[in-house]
């Protein structure tokens, strides 16, 4: 879960948090450009789900990094209770964009999959 850093303090969530933040307009163009513009919506919105859930992640690894003294236990915890709240975001932020927002279900999943991809570039390197 928790990557080491590398020669330039980057990591590879950041690396992801990164390219899922510059696949946000892409998605949109890209929907808007094949369907509408209002699949360009729902398919920014799955890459936004994808990158609020990669930021959660992002967030609790740089906790754990703050407190290198935490031994394995409370490291073990800590994943637990991340995989729960990631599991909970993806969760909350996709039935808003279904149920409130009205977005097209299969768009906005195919957003959320291809923002997914970018975790291909944290194991590039």
């Amino acid at each position: 879960m928790f990557t080491d850093k590398r020669r330039t303090g980057d990591t590879g969530i950041r690396r992801v948090v990164l390219a899922q933040a510059a696949l946000i307009p892409a998605g949109v163009l890209v929907g808007s450009l094949a369907v509408d513009f209002e699949t360009g919506i729902a398919v920014g919105y799955g890459v936004l789900v994808a990158l609020a859930v990669s930021l959660v992640l992002w967030r609790r690894e740089r906790q754990a990094m703050r407190h290198p003294e935490w031994d394995q236990h409370r490291l073990f915890r800590l994943f637990i209770v991340t995989g729960a709240e990631r599991l909970a975001v993806l969760v909350a932020l996709l039935a808003v964009g279904m149920a409130i927002l009205r977005l097209s279900p299969l768009p906005q999943l195919l957003g959320l999959l291809g923002a997914q991809l970018a975790w291909l570039t944290a194991a590039r390197r």
